[in-house]
């Protein structure tokens, strides 16, 4: 039998420029600079893993289209999440333009920057954009904080008609040891059988240069019980991981929780439609 294919099923790549990407601030002078799958490949290696999902870090179209460009000539990206506005009136002639590119399985917008995640996922526009992109059998992943953590449970039930995915736990503020409150916005959420969760970006919601895998390992035995393997994923958040530790930290954290073949590869290629098993 063939062995299932192991996935980092959240990672980004970019060629660097401020103007592009506001999000990198002052204190990230470490993700000030190029990150392409020449730099990725080696550490996937390492790990153990046979691709990846690159999952888009600026909110316009180019940044779809470069994605898709890079996945045509790295076939161990397995899968791209772009981005598209999902509320212009021009939402399926773009979609259609990427009809005819496979590994596009998914969209997202940083929601977190709106300046009200819950107004903006109450928007008409939005909501119709979202039951576009499901009637299309696309994913859409949800970047919120773990305060906006019912809005996004209000969204996801409004749209169950694919799967919908939680980056990063749902951002929860590791800082102010907020486990149980998370944990009590977040249970609801995973009541939901069409919701999966990336186990991601945990490292650097605690304090970048003081964490350590007891602070962190709670959050992650709470996601396991809620959701299950069969709706979790390992994904690094490389290179945003690199600000708190190296690749190899993320994944011995989660390590550390399970080795479940779900979580590791399983998950993702069932919610990506990706083809789960190695040759």
């Amino acid at each position: 039998m063939s062995p299932s294919m192991r996935l980092d099923a959240h990672q980004h790549f970019w060629r660097y420029d401020p103007a592009s990407y506001p999000w990198i601030a002052r204190n990230m002078d470490g993700l000030r600079r190029d990150f392409q799958p020449d730099d990725l490949r080696p550490l996937l290696d390492a790990a153990g893993l046979d691709g990846c999902i690159a999952v888009q870090a600026r909110a316009c179209e180019s940044e779809t289209d470069q994605l898709l460009q890079l996945a045509e000539r790295y076939p161990w990206i397995r899968a791209v999440v772009g981005w598209v506005d999902l509320c212009s009136a021009d939402l399926e002639q773009s979609l259609e333009r990427w009809a005819q590119a496979p590994v596009l399985r998914g969209f997202r917008h940083q929601l977190q920057d709106e300046n009200s995640p819950a107004a903006f996922m109450q928007n008409p526009a939005f909501n119709r954009g979202l039951t576009t992109l499901q009637r299309r059998g696309l994913v859409y992943e949800v970047l919120i904080k773990a305060p906006d953590l019912g809005a996004a449970t209000a969204l996801c039930q409004q749209h169950d008609q694919h799967h919908l995915v939680l980056d990063h736990l749902g951002k929860p503020d590791v800082q102010a040891n907020d486990l149980k409150a998370w944990a009590k916005l977040l249970a609801p959420l995973a009541a939901l059988p069409h919701v999966s969760c990336k186990l991601s970006g945990l490292m650097t919601e605690a304090h970048w240069q003081n964490w350590s895998r007891a602070q962190l390992t709670p959050y992650l035995h709470t996601a396991l019980e809620l959701f299950g393997p069969e709706r979790l994923m390992f994904g690094s958040d490389w290179p945003v991981c690199l600000l708190a530790g190296e690749y190899a930290h993320t994944c011995a954290l989660v390590d550390s929780v399970s080795q479940s073949a779900a979580i590791w590869g399983g998950t993702a290629c069932r919610v990506y439609n990706i083809e789960g098993v190695m040759p």
